[in-house]
């Protein structure tokens, strides 16, 4: 077994649930996580619970939010985002930055992939990253994402950067 599969098989996406609180707590306390995904530095952890409850509580039909477990723990979630159409935004959060760059937000990422195109008939994925954030350039170009346009602007780790879109059919 090479190191991606072995990797693919220690992860597993599943629904969150209110009782991952503590570890998302806990990535709320990482600042470079906080930066790299546009949360508050300090955030209060009153208004964390009620934003974690209502990602729990979620009954959009346009969004999915999967908790990424990687050997037993939480440690992410991958979204699907303005779905419709056959369409979907892809969207990835690693929420322990000690676990960056290890292949954990690819894998998570294909798998959440696989079930958007199965369970809903996804075949046309989208996604979009900040020009600084070379790693998820990188994760999506190995994919198969092709960059469509650079429209837009987002703070990412404390600078402002220009926003990449990307696409990818299935």
């Amino acid at each position: 077994m090479n190191e991606q599969q072995n990797l693919s098989s220690c992860i597993q996406l599943r629904p969150i649930a209110i009782n991952d609180y503590e570890r998302v707590l806990k990535w709320s306390k990482d600042d470079s996580f906080c930066l790299a995904n546009g949360w508050e530095i300090n955030r209060n952890p009153e208004e964390l619970y009620r934003w974690w409850l209502l990602c729990v509580n979620n009954v959009s039909n346009d969004f999915i939010r999967m908790g990424i477990e990687y050997d037993g723990n939480l440690v992410g979630y991958a979204d699907l985002a303005n779905i419709k159409d056959y369409t979907a935004e892809l969207g990835i959060a690693i929420g322990n930055s000690e676990l960056w760059g290890k292949g954990i937000g690819y894998n998570s990422s294909k798998s959440m992939m696989k079930f958007a195109a199965d369970q809903l008939g996804i075949m046309i994925f989208k996604a979009e990253t900040n020009e600084a954030n070379l790693r998820s350039r990188k994760m999506l170009e190995k994919i198969g994402f092709k960059e469509i346009s650079r429209v837009g602007s987002e703070e990412y780790l404390g600078m402002i950067g220009l926003l990449i879109q990307y696409r990818l059919e299935v």
